[in-house]
């Protein structure tokens, strides 16, 4: 849980919050996200996620590029002593990502987003006010 507000070095080295350190450790995926976002996922969830995959059928030309929309973008990544990890230019340039970041924890994973994306109303994740609402009364959440 929570949002944090980061940003990306020279080097492509962001620094994860302490937070989400301890449930990622030291070895972590790092992936292209559903949204305008990248997603590190801990190991553990990593693998529950690729159970899920093998599960979509292959003979399904949709599937398929979903499969290869996830794959083609992972990456395994180290975090350092200083909680920093790498992000590649491919996966920082999908995501949009200049400066300003910012990290938020999403249940089993975390994401990362670039800050003017995030706040966007265009591609952002966030939901207006009303679309909380609306999305609450239906889910009742």
């Amino acid at each position: 849980m929570g949002t944090y507000q980061n940003s990306i070095d020279a080097k492509n080295r962001v620094i994860i919050p302490s937070r989400f350190r301890d449930e990622l450790g030291y070895r972590a995926i790092l992936s292209r996200g559903l949204d305008h976002c990248l997603v590190i996922y801990p190991l553990e969830t990593w693998e529950e996620q690729q159970k899920l995959l093998s599960t979509l059928p292959k003979s399904d030309p949709q599937a398929r590029a979903f499969i290869r929309y996830i794959y083609a973008n992972a990456v395994e990544c180290e975090i350092d002593k200083q909680g920093r990890t790498v992000i590649p230019q491919n996966l920082k340039s999908l995501a949009g990502i200049q400066k300003d970041l910012v990290t938020i924890g999403f249940g089993d994973r975390v994401e990362i987003w670039a800050r003017e994306v995030y706040e966007s109303d265009e591609q952002g994740g966030m939901l207006s006010s009303e679309e909380f609402k609306d999305f609450s009364a239906k889910y009742q959440v």
